[in-house]
């Protein structure tokens, strides 16, 4: 039940929106600032108060108003800013918007929650997605498609966007907490059917693993794990035959090769004993990195990779917001 507070709040944003003369630019804006407001104050109790019981109720309640405000007209572009609580990510194309965040039981337990907001040739508009976290019911993690109603729950911290033959390929990062023994990083792609806004998570990208639609790496709740895309370097050995002029022989040699890429670097994992094969509690970083490379239209494996480069970006918790630009501002055309 909303509190009679609650309900004032509600109707108040509500008349505001049925108020606003279509076409008006400024009075949009102060309808999108007044749903900004009131979710910032109910994302704080999301995160801050004492019990789940609280934690939950106003979560339901941002979800309800977070849907009333996406689908708003030209919603799209306002410039969500709720710090580092919410995770807003967008493609730089406009096709879509993911925005996710959690919610922390007092047993240690995260659940997600989230929209996608993708654009629909049909209508010429953009749609609103519901994401439901269904983590714990999901088998064989890393091999299934998953939409919107049946997701894998997680906090996006980087949205990579790459292309191969004029096309765009996207590629989520995502962390969440799992409960109090281990959390969980993804690498997992998302894309669209021709002609729908519906997203799709998973997708068969990865080479040498045939049934590979995402990555997942879960490990210790005490363990730092690193994932992020930048440039760095992989090394190459390649053995190869040399024939020696003086004595005529042929004798086999190592020759290095640093190349320098832009790939999804990330820790590789183990468990810490022997024996604790399975038990993802006891799993944590083995000192090697690794590397996905995104090679003709596919994320390729290299081992060997070398985080050497300076990258002032490490364990960033969500996307930084943009000094100096409006926060609302509809283009001319799409």
């Amino acid at each position: 039940m909303y509190s009679v507070r609650k309900m004032i709040c509600r109707v108040g944003i509500v008349v505001l929106a049925l108020m606003v003369a279509v076409g008006s630019q400024a009075q949009s804006k102060d309808v999108m600032s007044a749903y900004q407001s009131e979710l910032q104050r109910l994302f704080a109790k999301v995160a801050t108060a004492p019990t789940d019981n609280e934690r939950y109720n106003a979560n339901e309640e941002a979800v309800q108003l977070f849907k009333e405000a996406l689908q708003q007209e030209n919603s799209f572009f306002w410039r969500w800013d709720f710090g580092t609580r919410v995770s807003v990510l967008t493609a730089s194309d406009r096709q879509f918007r993911v925005i996710t965040w959690p919610v922390v039981r007092d047993n240690g337990e995260y659940e997600c929650f989230g929209f996608v907001q993708a654009y629909n040739p049909k209508n010429d508009d953009y749609d609103v997605y519901v994401l439901n976290d269904l983590s714990d019911e999901i088998l064989s993690k890393e091999e299934v498609v998953l939409g919107p109603e049946n997701w894998l729950g997680s906090v996006y911290q980087e949205l990579v966007e790459t292309k191969f033959e004029g096309k765009i390929y996207y590629t989520l990062i995502g962390w969440t907490g799992v409960n109090n023994l281990t959390q969980r990083k993804v690498i997992e792609p998302i894309c669209f059917r021709q002609n729908s806004s519906k997203p799709q998570f998973g997708q068969a990208l990865f080479r040498r693993e045939k049934n590979l639609r995402r990555v997942v790496l879960e490990y210790a709740k005490t363990a730092m794990v690193n994932v992020r895309f930048d440039e760095q370097v992989v090394r190459t050995v390649e053995n190869k035959k040399v024939k020696d002029k003086k004595t005529g022989r042929t004798r086999n040699v190592q020759e290095t090769r640093d190349e320098k890429f832009k790939m999804i670097l990330f820790d590789e994992i183990a468990p810490m004993m022997p024996g604790m094969e399975g038990l993802t509690q006891y799993y944590a970083p083995t000192g090697t990195e690794q590397a996905y490379v995104f090679v003709s239209g596919r994320w390729e494996l290299r081992g060997n990779a070398q985080g050497r480069l300076e990258d002032k970006r490490l364990n960033k918790e969500f996307e930084p917001i943009e000094k100096n630009t409006p926060a609302y501002q509809v283009p001319v055309e799409r």
